[in-house]
């Protein structure tokens, strides 16, 4: 949990009982919004069809097993969008990858730089990750500006990396170690850069 901006921001559990109506709502209203950036699973309905506590406890089950860690953002105690870590790896690479979308609503006030860097610092933190990266598609502006804001270095261009929206795209990947956050936490390092 944080602050930013006049706003407070939490990163927490999905629940799937008392999040329901508010998540359901919440994609509804913005599925024009988030349609061109979501990600799918090519040959497969399973995703498209799964209820909402169905999502929920398929996250928390790949949680559990220490693949994925998923957050609902709350910003000012009302859900304004998601926030995940995936392809979570231990041993010799110690690495994953993050993902997220947020209500349109929220967008252009820096809410989404400040919850990834929140959750970055969980993984560099409590998690023991050294390293994160987020993928994101050449012509997502709005996301470029998130990994801009915080000073993620930028590793190249992966061809039809993922499949978004019903089709394989090219995505550039953005990335930090532990090591570019040797004297700040990366929400100190988000601050210092915004505020100057």
């Amino acid at each position: 949990m944080g602050e930013w901006n006049g706003s407070r921001i939490l990163l927490r559990g999905l629940r799937a009982r008392a999040d329901k109506r508010e998540f359901l709502e919440l994609r509804a209203a913005n599925a024009g919004w988030t349609r061109p950036w979501d990600s799918t699973a090519p040959g497969s309905e399973v995703a498209a069809s799964m209820s909402f506590a169905q999502m929920v406890h398929f996250q928390d089950g790949e949680a559990r097993d220490g693949r994925l860690l998923p957050f609902a953002v709350e910003v000012d105690g009302v859900l304004a969008g998601q926030m995940h870590l995936f392809g979570i790896s231990r041993g010799a690479l110690l690495s994953a990858s993050a993902g997220y979308w947020i209500a349109e609503r929220y967008a252009g006030r820096a809410i989404t730089p400040f919850a990834l860097a929140l959750l970055i610092d969980h993984a560099f933190g409590p998690v023991g990750l050294h390293r994160v990266e987020v993928n994101i598609r050449p012509d997502n502006a709005r996301s470029l500006r998130v990994v801009a804001k915080l000073g993620l270095r930028e590793e190249g261009l992966r061809r039809r990396y993922l499949h978004i929206n019903g089709a394989w795209h090219d995505h550039v990947t953005f990335a930090v170690t532990t090591e570019e956050l040797p004297t700040e936490t990366m929400v100190e390092r988000f601050r210092r850069r915004v505020t100057g």
